[in-house]
């Protein structure tokens, strides 16, 4: 026994209380018993490399070059996008990919390179082999984006999963995003980020890694391109980055550099390149379309660990409203279940849930619940004997249930790695829908298990069905949370078919877009939690998931007047914009920091429901082309390098730069344009970039600048659609798109197409692009930034 382990222990016991104190000691001695017996045996392990090529089959997009101690399976997709999978790996099944594999392009052809080497050869890209397995990635014209060195694996003797390692070169100038939810970035820095989702067990800022949702996916900017690089195992690994440097006139480049090391898995690879948006758009088609979240979750949340009662949610409801606040839902935490068990209700601090849910949807706010995936083990529960009865439970190595602890005591795990059990949890949303909520958040979903030490999730030799093929946590565990979401997503589109599913979880994988969204997790109440929470919501839309935001305030704590206000400020401008902190945090509400607080928050709400038409076209852009609501300023303009370093300010599509505040005492701050003329929409000055200008940002607002020429669909004074139009500069045009939806079914509304243009003796011209050519617009124009010269 290790000493330490027993020291652990101990205070387990004496910080968590006693009868939940013993119940992590024994969890953690349990799945330390279960590993120790259910995994094999770590053996002597032999190293391997491809050798040199011995043979060549051509195929559809590409072919298969075998190698003296491996194969390559390599083509390109019609899609542009590339894949490649090492010792016979293709590209199913895969927990990441929507639907089959797109088909081969046939215009792709393998011939042979230099050195005994093979390049595919296509349109957007072209693809070098070299003889002994270097991958090296080029765009059309030959310019090197990626090269991928021989792998190395290292396999047991007798056979069994091993392990392998990726390293991989990219130019000097190169800028490193995404890997799912990172608080350090959005840019990535040297070090080493770890893919196996967890949950940290406390707060986190800037410096916490690996947080609850990893993905093996690297967006990589440099001048010759953009692309993106997904290697698709869901196994344990670790990715150490390192930015290049240039020689600065002496001609020697130190290449950036990526190693990449999977415990397991296949070793198989997607690229795609080309512009942001391009790549994006390819991404999602292979990944899938982002959910369309109904319009009123583009509204403002309020979520609190510690509604103790249907009285308290009236009261803050009623305080909205009182201070002219506007408020679209009203999340509840675990307190609101009978002792903390999922699919149930207090029924003395919730005695009419319904009836309270119904109240609150005639004032316009809806009923989000929380759902854990851990069910209680305990006869009698109806959740757990259904499962049981559905034989739904993770099992271990010998055959039993496996258990673990969360809040409600000793659990079992849904196998949510398996359909019938997918569909037996989605048609338990039947209880919540008939207690009157509309959305679901899913939480603890990594999946967590407190333990007194070792990891805080499932024994890594639980069993899993993986779809029939079976296979053990090491592989089930970083998918976990994408497969809950996908049950509750489909069990509602069961139960609901008329209506969008609201779900957002704070775990998943790639591909949890097309099931609905994330938010930050507890993160630090601070101001480098508040810089996190921006890194976070840029990495996870860079990486194909647009809809997410931070628990405005802080997880934890009581934010000072001026960090609430700034975060709440920089909240209404993000996707997800809800405030929540835990059971023994401060209040969240705006009117408990005192009337000047109150008064700004009031405008930044406002100003977020003006900007609801905006948010709407923004998510239907998403479902349609995967570029995010959020995006960093390089998004259309990666050549510029002093865009992608700039961390602090970002773009809300195509027409609105945000730049939040994220220091104490400021109120000016330094801004980084983008190329073109930009206009600061409070005082109507006008900027010209690229460049830094310096822009007031006093408490009552942070700078939003929008661009010369952007057509925003906003709300106007008399609550219907108008246009907000921002000039042009003299000589050149401008437009933007709308998408008008009303409801949250599922009719596919219009797009419509605007161009803003200077015409002499009318000025600002508007018209709307359509089949027959142009017209007038369908709504009322406003057209802002007819004052004087921009400023440089």
């Amino acid at each position: 026994m290790d000493g330490r382990d027993l020291v652990r222990s101990m205070k387990a016991v004496g910080s968590a209380g006693a009868a939940q104190g013993l119940r992590t000691v024994r969890a953690a001695w349990r799945r330390r018993r279960a590993d120790v017996t259910g995994l094999p045996t770590r053996r002597t392990e032999r190293a391997r490399v491809p050798g040199a090529v011995r043979e060549v089959e051509p195929g559809p997009g590409g072919g298969t070059i075998r190698f003296a101690r491996s194969e390559l399976r390599i083509h390109v997709a019609v899609n542009g996008a590339v894949f490649w999978g090492w010792d016979g790996a293709g590209p199913e099944p895969s927990y990441a990919l929507v639907g089959r594999c797109p088909e081969a392009d046939p215009r792709a052809v393998l011939e042979p390179d230099k050195d005994g080497g093979w390049r595919v050869v296509a349109e957007r890209v072209t693809v070098v082999v070299s003889r002994h397995g270097a991958i090296e990635v080029c765009t059309p014209g030959g310019v090197p984006l990626r090269r991928d060195l021989p792998p190395r694996w290292w396999e047991p003797e007798g056979g069994g999963p091993g392990r392998w390692m990726q390293r991989s070169e990219v130019a000097a100038d190169a800028r490193f995003f995404g890997l799912g939810g990172r608080a350090s970035g959005p840019r990535l820095r040297a070090g080493t980020y770890r893919l196996w989702n967890t949950d940290p067990g406390h707060v986190f800022g800037c410096e916490d890694d690996p947080l609850y949702l990893t993905m093996p996916v690297q967006l990589v900017v440099a001048d010759a391109g953009t692309h993106l690089a997904f290697h698709d195992s869901s196994w344990d690994g670790t990715v150490a980055l390192r930015e290049g440097e240039e020689g600065a006139g002496s001609g020697h480049d130190r290449l950036g550099t990526c190693e990449l090391r999977m415990e397991g898995g296949p070793l198989r690879c997607w690229v795609m390149v080309g512009t942001p948006a391009r790549v994006l758009r390819t991404w999602v088609s292979l990944t899938g379309a982002p959910a369309l979240p109904p319009s009123w979750a583009l509204g403002h949340h309020h979520a609190r660990w510690g509604f103790g009662s249907e009285q308290e949610v009236r009261r803050v409801v009623a305080g909205y409203h009182e201070h002219g606040l506007p408020l679209d839902a009203v999340h509840l935490d675990i307190d609101h279940f009978d002792g903390h068990q999922v699919f149930t209700v207090d029924q003395e601090r919730f005695p009419k849930l319904p009836v309270l849910a119904e109240e609150l949807r005639r004032d316009g706010v809806r009923l989000v619940s929380i759902v854990d995936p851990a069910v209680k083990a305990e006869p009698g529960n109806a959740v757990y004997d259904s499962g049981v009865g559905e034989d739904a439970f993770v099992r271990d190595a010998s055959g039993r249930p496996v258990e673990g602890v969360v809040w409600p005591g000793e659990v079992v795990y849904p196998d949510f790695t398996h359909a019938r059990v997918r569909e037996w949890w989605g048609g338990l949303y039947a209880e919540r829908i008939a207690q009157g909520f509309t959305g679901f958040w899913h939480d603890m979903n990594e999946p967590t298990s407190f333990t007194a030490f070792g990891e805080s999730t499932l024994p890594r030799s639980a069993r899993h069905a993986l779809e029939g093929r079976g296979g053990d946590h090491r592989e089930a565990h970083n998918v976990y949370g994408l497969c809950m979401a996908q049950a509750g997503y489909e069990g509602l589109r069961r139960l609901l078919p008329e209506e969008r599913p609201f779900v957002f979880s704070r775990s998943g994988w790639v591909g949890l877009q097309r099931y609905g969204g994330t938010w930050s997790g507890d993160v630090a109440t601070g101001w480098s939690g508040l810089r996190a929470s921006l890194s976070l919501v840029i990495g996870l839309g860079l990486c194909g998931v647009p809809y997410s935001g931070p628990d405005v305030g802080g997880f934890d704590g009581s934010p000072s007047p001026e960090l609430y206000l700034r975060w709440f400020q920089l909240g209404a401008f993000l996707p997800l914009f809800r405030t929540h902190a835990s059971l023994r945090a401060g209040r969240r509400e705006p009117w408990e920091f005192g009337p000047e607080v109150l008064g700004h928050a009031r405008v930044a709400l406002l100003e977020r429901r003006r900007l609801l038409p905006y948010f709407v076209t923004l998510a239907h852009l998403a479902r349609r082309t995967g570029a995010p609501y959020v995006r960093p300023l390089w998004w259309g303009a990666p050549e510029d390098r002093a865009l992608r370093d700039c961390e602090d300010a970002f773009l809300l599509g195509d027409g609105l730069l945000v730049a939040p505040v994220l220091d104490p005492g400021t109120n000016r701050r330094a801004v980084r344009l983008p190329r073109g003329r930009w206009y600061d929409t409070a005082t109507g000055k006008a900027y010209e970039g690229p460049g830094q200008v310096l822009v007031d940002a006093p408490l009552a607002r942070i700078p939003v600048l929008a661009r010369a020429g952007a057509v925003i669909p906003v709300r106007g004074r008399d609550g219907g659609l108008e246009l907000e139009v921002w000039a042009p500069a003299l000589g050149r045009t401008g437009g933007g798109l709308v998408v008008r939806d009303a409801g949250d079914g599922w009719d596919d509304p219009e797009l419509e197409r605007y161009v803003a243009r200077w015409e002499g003796g009318r000025g600002v011209v508007v018209e709307r692009e359509g089949e027959d050519g142009v017209c007038e617009p369908s709504h009322p124009v406003r057209v802002r930034g007819l004052g004087g010269p921009a400023q440089t």
